[in-house]
C-alpha cells in the first residue's frame, strides 16, 4: 500500500509540473527571441527539434543550467557543426519559461 501511495504522489507531482508549463507563453517568447528560426517542435530545422532536446536531456538534473548557458552564450558541436548563436538579451525569466517548455517535450498550446 505504501508503494502505491508513493507512486500516486510521484505521478501527481509529474502531472502538476507538466501542467505548470505555459506552452502558449513559451512559444511566444521563443518566437520573439528568434528561437523558432532555427528550431521546430518536432522536426530538425537548422538546430535540433525541441522534442529531440527534451529526449536528450530527460532525467538530467543539470539540464536547465547547462541549456541556459548554451542559449545565453551560444556554442557548437553538440548537435553538429552549425553553431548556435548566442542570445544574451533573453531575460532569465523568459529563458526559464522556454526551457521548462522544451524540457517538458514542447507540449502544444
Amino acid at each position: 500500500m505504501k508503494q502505491f501511495v508513493i507512486a500516486a504522489l510521484m505521478l501527481a507531482g509529474a502531472a502538476s509540473a507538466h501542467a505548470a508549463v505555459d506552452a502558449a507563453k513559451a512559444q511566444q517568447i521563443a518566437t520573439k527571441n528568434a528561437c523558432m528560426g532555427c528550431h521546430q517542435v518536432d522536426k530538425k530545422l537548422v538546430g535540433p527539434s525541441y522534442k529531440d532536446v527534451a529526449a536528450k536531456y530527460k532525467g538530467d538534473k543539470n539540464a536547465m543550467a547547462y541549456l541556459s548557458k548554451k542559449v545565453k552564450g551560444g556554442g557548437a558541436g553538440v548537435w553538429g557543426p552549425v553553431p548556435m548563436p548566442a542570445n544574451p538579451t533573453i531575460s532569465d525569466a523568459d529563458l526559464q519559461t522556454v526551457l521548462e517548455w522544451v524540457l517538458a517535450g514542447a507540449p502544444a498550446k
